[in-house]
């Protein structure tokens, strides 16, 4: 992970958020967030366990980029369940054939996900590349979330 670290460390993260909300509507502005060295995660409103995300982890031994929407409580069935209120009629045309609801990628077995795996690139946009897409989560998302 140490070249990890090094290419998409904090500055990566840093890029993706400062992009972002150029890419979302004023009334789409005014979210919590965090960033690590490893993931910047947003949300709306108080409930946390559900976010916005991108991450960069190794996946085998693939390097490679996830971007989309989070469900992380502690109940599978509660996960299931805000996954589910994301009807995929009201998402799939705007989101695409990359977006993929599912388990989380990685050791979590309750947690799900809305969202979609790039394989790591050398490109210098991968950061605004990066922060249009999670935008076009957000801008997809939200409304049906509220």
């Amino acid at each position: 992970m140490g070249i990890l670290k090094r290419v998409y460390g904090k500055n990566f993260y840093d890029d993706v958020f400062d992009v972002l909300r150029t890419f979302l509507p004023p009334a789409m502005r005014d979210f919590e967030w965090y960033r690590t060295s490893h993931n910047l995660k947003l949300w709306f409103g108080p409930e946390q366990k559900e976010h916005y995300e991108v991450q960069i982890f190794k996946k085998g031994k693939d390097i490679v980029l996830e971007i989309g929407f989070h469900a992380e409580h502690k109940e599978a069935g509660r996960n299931d369940e805000v996954i589910a209120s994301l009807d995929e009629k009201h998402w799939r045309k705007a989101l695409g054939p990359e977006a993929e609801t599912g388990k989380f990628i990685g050791r979590q077995t309750t947690w799900r996900r809305l969202s979609e795996v790039w394989n790591q690139t050398d490109d210098p946009e991968l950061a605004v590349d990066a922060a249009e897409r999670l935008a076009a989560y957000i801008r997809t998302l939200e409304p049906l979330r509220r």
